[in-house]
């Protein structure tokens, strides 16, 4: 009788306690999760806005968008259809952003990266949350989230002005989107289409982002579509439409309009070239000095603890599909596990991919949107509070997993005030500098934002100087002096306002952003001059400074007086007279009249038709040689012997 009793008591009133426990268990799960998150994208926030700044890079971004914004069209330089920036979108989402608030360009730039930077660590947690199944019985940490906000590059480069944040902004996105359908019972048609489309915007984001976002549409294209009262071929259908909209519609755009297939910025570095061995140097870079390999081993032991109990489980279903047949395969494709293959295969192929091209100068940027996609799968991870007294497994996993956990928090302690490179602005053998503090120290600011601020950098006030004592224009090529630039002047007569002046200098951003748009500013690497940028690399250049075309060209290329004494001294006249000559070469008039031709029908089409040539279309930058190249006759011959 007593044991009925409590049979049916347990019967009657267990059930309400279970679920009552049950119930207070994921609310524990949520609050978790939302505070941790909260507490993580706090920290980066403050992490980043201690360290804020706006790159010489990022400021390059911004005078495009005052091209567009005066009505010019997407140009460095008004009249030169030349695409500066690699990301496209990153561009038309600083001027969407500046044309909306009508703030100043700086503070807009500085904003949106913030924005995006902390919104990327919102949906990476919340997707690896899914990831997770919500994980109702166990706690929601942040981990990989801590380790990536945890590196000073990553807090640097938040903030800079560059299309960092957006591209993690995108690749966080993407992640929330696949494992939304992996994760889906059942999978509906506008959701389909928004992932398709996301993943489409790769190439304009970054082209390189490609490399998963490609992969990613082939996984969801191949799985099964089972959308309700639509057919599978229709539905492909409409994803290929919704996933090629932005990129080819782009693409045919910029091959007319620019002459190239892709941005001016991967010719001038040459990002089809090979450098293993500096790339190698540039990982460890980034991976030595945090000893980045404690945490990523120690997360990946974490993972695969976590993920045990939920394969054993799998294991015991055993259903058909899961077989190694065709149909298993792609069904798998739609399962979380297939998800994160795809993304850490991704993530490889892209680290590979930025070994092979030698990596950067900026300490750590290019790597850092791999190592994000590396930790998107633990970017929180589920801790499963122990039965105590039963001796469980689970209690001892519990226990490796919080004290790998700890070891993981104190690990960012130790990171986040680590420098990594402690050169200040001298330049190592490795070409590799600390971006951020290279500016500060340089400049004199704690935090270069404004244009203004970049005045106090070498030359900058005294270029500004030089171009208002040059009112009939000039050609001005920096000097070893801070305090001047060497000028050539127009030749006679003068035209009505002046010749106008040009700016030939390394220093993009800071350049352009403290002159006016009537300023031409070029740069003997070629990011904003087709003529430097379709030089050979150098081969023991500076990574992502290989190219420098010789001064002799803009001489010419700007009309200016080519005689001394009215020329700088260093130069050679002989010089200046063989690439007159050299510029006069069919392939090259070719190549500069595609962007400085007005846009016609006639001229997209030809430039569209062309643009494939003219990417891979190089010539010397030495004009004598390139005279040979070209089979053009020598003006000052070399003497028979």
């Amino acid at each position: 009788m007593v044991v009925a009793g409590t049979e049916s008591e347990d019967s009657e009133f267990g059930r309400p306690t279970v679920e009552r426990s049950r119930s207070t268990a994921a609310l524990l799960s949520r609050a978790t999760f939302v505070g941790g998150m909260t507490l993580t994208v706090a920290l980066f926030a403050v992490g980043a806005w201690n360290r804020r700044w706006i790159a010489d890079d990022g400021l390059i971004v911004l005078r495009t968008v005052r091209n567009l914004l005066a009505g010019n069209g997407p140009v460095f330089n008004e009249g030169e259809r030349v695409e500066t920036n690699t990301s496209a979108a990153w561009t038309y989402v600083v001027w969407f952003f500046s044309w909306v608030t009508h703030l100043r360009l700086e503070y807009v730039v500085l904003g949106v990266t913030l924005a995006l930077s902390m919104a990327a660590i919102v949906f990476a947690m919340i997707g690896t949350a899914r990831l997770w199944g919500g994980a109702a019985a166990s706690l929601l940490l942040p981990a990989g989230a801590l380790v990536y906000i945890a590196l000073p590059p990553a807090r640097d480069y938040a903030s800079s002005g560059l299309e960092s944040g957006l591209v993690i902004f995108w690749v966080a996105v993407l992640w929330w989107l696949l494992v939304r359908w992996a994760r889906a019972e059942q999978v509906r048609l506008a959701g389909l289409l928004v992932l398709a489309f996301w993943a489409g915007l790769a190439p304009v984001v970054r082209p390189e982002m490609t490399m998963f976002a490609a992969p990613a549409l082939l996984m969801v294209f191949c799985a099964p579509v089972t959308v309700a009262r639509w057919r599978p071929i229709v539905v492909r259908a409409l994803m290929i439409a919704a996933a090629g909209l932005i990129p080819v519609g782009y693409q045919i755009w910029r091959m007319g309009y620019y002459g190239l297939p892709y941005p001016n910025t991967a010719v001038a570095k040459d990002a089809g070239g090979a450098k293993w061995k500096q790339g190698f140097t540039y990982l460890w870079d980034l991976v030595g000095p945090y000893y980045l390999w404690v945490p990523l081993l120690v997360l990946l032991v974490v993972g695969v603890l976590a993920v045990r109990p939920r394969l054993a489980g799998r294991k015991a279903e055993a259903p058909e599909e899961r077989r190694l047949t065709v149909r298993g395969v792609r069904i798998w494709l739609r399962s979380p596990s297939a998800v994160v293959t795809l993304v850490l295969g991704s993530a490889l192929i892209l680290t590979v991919y930025a070994l092979r091209v030698g990596g950067d100068f900026m300490h750590g940027r290019v790597l850092l949107t791999q190592l994000f996609m590396f930790l998107l799968p633990v970017a929180v991870v589920p801790v499963r509070l122990p039965v105590f007294g039963q001796g469980t497994t689970r209690d001892w996993s519990f226990a490796v997993i919080g004290i790998a956990l700890l070891g993981t928090a104190g690990w960012a302690l130790f990171a986040a005030n680590t420098t990594a490179i402690k050169a200040g602005t001298k330049l190592t053998s490795t070409g590799i500098v600390d971006e951020r503090i290279y500016y500060v120290l340089n400049s004199g600011h704690d935090h270069p934002i404004l244009a203004e601020d970049y005045l106090d950098y070498p030359r900058m006030r005294a270029m500004v100087n030089d171009i208002a004592n040059t009112p009939n224009g000039a050609l001005l090529l920096s000097s070893p002096s801070y305090m001047s630039w060497f000028t050539a002047p127009p030749p006679l007569p003068i035209p009505e306002g002046g010749a106008g002046h040009t700016v030939y200098f390394l220093n993009l951003g800071m350049t352009s952003m403290n002159v006016p748009l009537n300023v031409r500013v070029i740069d003997q690497m070629g990011l904003a001059y087709p003529l430097a940028a379709h030089t050979d690399r150098l081969t023991d250049g500076r990574i992502g400074h290989d190219k420098n075309l010789y001064p002799d060209w803009v001489i010419v290329d700007t009309g200016m007086v080519d005689q001394h004494p009215w020329m700088p001294f260093y130069l050679d006249e002989r010089w200046v007279s063989q690439a007159r000559v050299a510029m006069s070469c069919p392939d090259t008039r070719a190549l500069l009249i595609s962007s400085r031709d007005p846009l016609t029908f006639s001229r997209f089409r030809h430039n569209f038709k062309n643009a494939m040539r003219f990417a891979k279309y190089r010539i010397d930058r030495v004009p004598k040689y390139e005279l040979q190249r070209c089979g053009l006759p020598d003006p000052f011959p070399t003497p028979q012997r």
